[in-house]
């Protein structure tokens, strides 16, 4: 916005006086932490003083003979607040300006304005008013955004230290973990908060939420709280209750939309959302609405980072118990209402909790993809954490369904003929780890044991207790006191038949799957065993589809022998029908064969994709507005020959458009490669994109990301 701006006489007599009113853009922006948040707004943070400079058309004020009255004006709520003439503020719950001590020179004033700590969120207008016993003359001075100050210790987002908030509020730059917890990749996001129009699509979101829509009063009270706020948010980024930014899509055809593996940052996101009058985009999935609440949060001001949970439960029918059902000879049926991921995105968004007690402030789930409705709506959260660790399933909002999602017990049937024939329970595959991105690194930071507590032994009596103290005063679940008895969770055992599953090594693209089965036999006695192995293709959130390879085998075991299995599924089995963010599931089911009794292991894999090399010939901190190139290339590292090779290239606010090279055969050994103009258009963390594909598979065999620091032509002088 403009530093100054032209006031707007509205009454009062027509000898106007004031002429400018000075927003001290710059100045406010540093101290509020704010800068390239906005080129439209003075963006500032509540219960923070900021100043605004009055000028005069030929003469100063004279505070004698009139007074400075400013009025804030939020919908159709205002608030008047006289100007005093003071080096002290009064109290911190209303609104107050100060002029200090030498602040009154030639033909103009500063004034600084210090917004209550529990300020609403929003956009608000400026007037002045200069009042005398003759009348009154009334300025409109313009508009201003109030933000949540995490800086503040007043401010229930308050974050003590500064290296948090550098982290959950100021960075642009996220990683969100996807894969198997066996082998765990990476994806950058680029949360966008500086390019311009974020912040506006931002406050776009708030207007057009149904609460607003039917309450315009009420919402703008409400959003002072940040509990209210992220409900509000969280709802607002998916579509399906209102006009919310973004529509999911899980399985069929993307082609009527974007497919969510291809984006790579918020901006786009919100941009085509404004740009379309409100209507949702398309397509999301749990990491991309987890992704783009990320960024509106922190925009607000509310410190916030993505957190995966692999293998994390969809309890249907809220019993905190997922039940799958398997073949006799090991094949996974989609039969159960429960579903489990191999990983589920949300966000933990930082903020005390004074309606639930200290007990349980600190990081809250909020998650946006909608799975389930909360008081009607889809949404869900925000849930703290530490009820989650501690059971407390009554604590508002949806502590029920999180727990279950990080915590439940997989119930595992082997169902023959319409009868269950086998029966394991295990009480460690789901969540068996939370990552989220470590503060000022690219590493993974283990959240896992912030979930769930170390000590599982603990009794009925002591978990109901636990949830029924004064600090939990919700009725508690009646989950919270599951009892059952449990086979051990390393693997699964039956009258003294005890058989484990391992995947050898990472596999990746063009290597065999190299698969470990042990067997023991506790028992006194010889066995004679079938062992039946199955490999299944699923997408993350998918139950799998029909076996692509399966080995029977019979086998002979002597008492207390142990049986060390290996199995290797050739590249030949599953190229053609795996694609990059596939996941193979490989089930073991061993019978004895006199006792038909039944023994089942099972474990996910993803298979790591050939890296695809992206760089920029002067390095990763780049200028805005300056061309730089950048080099990509493949290698075909398989050994054979790949038709119809295509390397793309794209990078929002880096790259226009899509680049392709195209080679009709890619021999072994051989390169494939692109070069492209890359210029940034707005400063900030943004990210470069390559994929390659081929004609004998219809999906993508590679992607790869690469962050690029962009920074003005100002910024990089005051570096150096």
């Amino acid at each position: 916005m403009e530093a100054v701006q032209q006031t707007t006489h509205i009454n009062g007599k027509d000898r106007c006086r004031l002429k400018l009113v000075n927003f001290e853009v710059r100045d406010n922006h540093v101290s509020h932490d704010t800068e390239g948040l906005s080129k439209n707004y003075l963006v500032v943070r509540r219960g923070k003083p900021f100043k605004v400079t009055l000028l005069f058309h030929s003469c100063l004020w004279d505070p004698h003979q009139e007074m400075l009255v400013l009025e804030v004006l939020l919908g159709s709520m205002s608030e008047r607040i006289p100007v005093k003439f003071s080096d002290k503020w009064s109290n911190p719950q209303s609104w107050s300006a100060r002029i200090y001590p030498g602040n009154m020179h030639h033909q103009g004033v500063t004034i600084h304005i210090c917004s209550p700590v529990l300020s609403s969120v929003a956009l608000y207008h400026l007037l002045v008013h200069m009042e005398s016993i003759q009348g009154r003359r009334s300025y409109v001075a313009g508009q201003f955004v109030l933000l949540c100050n995490p800086w503040l210790k007043e401010d229930p987002v308050f974050m003590p230290r500064d290296v948090q908030i550098q982290e959950y509020i100021k960075s642009d730059y996220g990683l969100v973990y996807m894969g198997t917890h066996l082998n765990v990749s990476q994806r950058p996001w680029s949360f966008g908060q500086y390019v311009p129009g974020v912040l506006e699509a931002c406050l776009k979101l708030l207007q057009v939420s149904p609460q607003h829509l039917c309450n315009q009063q009420r919402d703008y009270l409400l959003r002072a709280d940040p509990v209210y706020l992220s409900r509000v948010v969280c709802a607002m980024v998916n579509c399906n209750d209102d006009m919310g930014v973004l529509e999911g899509r899980w399985q069929g055809n993307y082609k009527d939309g974007v497919k969510p593996t291809d984006w790579s940052g918020t901006a786009d996101i919100l941009h085509r959302w404004v740009s379309s009058n409100c209507r949702p985009v398309r397509y999301g999935q749990c990491w991309v609405f987890a992704s783009v609440l990320c960024t509106v949060m922190r925009v607000l001001g509310i410190p916030s980072r993505v957190v995966t949970v692999f293998n994390a439960a969809h309890d249907g029918d809220s019993n905190q118990t997922i039940e799958e059902l398997y073949s006799s000879t090991g094949e996974k049926l989609g039969l159960s209402n429960d579903s489990i991921w191999n990983f589920h995105v949300w966000v933990e968004c930082w903020m005390r909790r004074p309606d639930l007690g200290a007990g349980f402030d600190g990081w809250q789930v909020v998650d946006p993809t909608p799975q389930e409705k909360s008081a009607g709506i889809y949404t869900c959260g925000p849930c703290p954490v530490v009820a989650v660790q501690q059971r407390c399933l009554g604590a508002p909002y949806d502590s029920a369904f999180i727990y279950a999602s990080v915590d439940a017990d997989i119930v595992r049937l082997i169902v023959r003929d319409g009868l269950v024939v086998g029966r394991t329970v295990d009480t460690e595959w789901v969540g068996q780890l939370i990552y989220t991105k470590c503060i000022g690194s690219d590493t993974p930071e283990n959240l896992t044991q912030s979930y769930k507590r170390k000590d599982g032994a603990q009794t009925v009596m002591q978990t109901m207790r636990l949830c029924s103290e004064p600090i939990c005063t919700y009725s508690a679940a009646p989950s919270c006191g599951a009892a059952e008895v449990r086979a051990a969770p390393s693997g699964s055992s039956s009258s003294g038949l005890v058989v484990t599953l391992t995947i050898e090594g990472v596999p990746s693209v063009g290597k065999s799957i190299n698969v470990c089965v042990t067997v023991t036999n506790q028992s006194s006695s010889s066995r004679v065993l079938m062992e039946h192995v199955n490999a299944q293709v699923k997408e993350y959130n998918h139950n799998p589809q029909r076996s692509f390879w399966k080995i029977h085998k019979k086998l002979q075991i002597q008492p207390h022998e142990v049986l060390t299995l290996h199995h290797a599924i050739p590249p030949s089995e599953y190229e053609l029908i795996l694609s990059n963010d596939d996941i193979v599931k490989m089930v073991v089911v061993i019978k004895d064969v006199r006792t038909q009794e039944r023994a089942l292991d099972t474990q996910d894999v993803n298979i790591s994709s050939p890296k695809i090399s992206i760089e920029i010939e002067e390095g990763d901190n780049i200028q805005m507005k300056k061309e730089y190139k950048a080099q990509v290339s493949f290698t075909n590292t398989f050994t054979r020959a790949l038709s119809g090779a295509v390397l793309a290239v794209e990078g929002p606010g880096l790259v226009q458009g899509k680049h392709e090279a195209r080679l009709v055969l890619l021999q072994p050994g051989e390169k494939i490669e692109k070069k492209v103009s890359v210029m940034a258009t707005s400063p900030g963390t943004k990210l470069l994109m390559a994929t390659f594909s081929h004609s004998n598979s219809s999906s993508i065999l590679s992607r790869s990301f690469h962050k690029v620091s962009v920074v003005t032509d100002g910024q990089r002088r005051r570096t150096e």
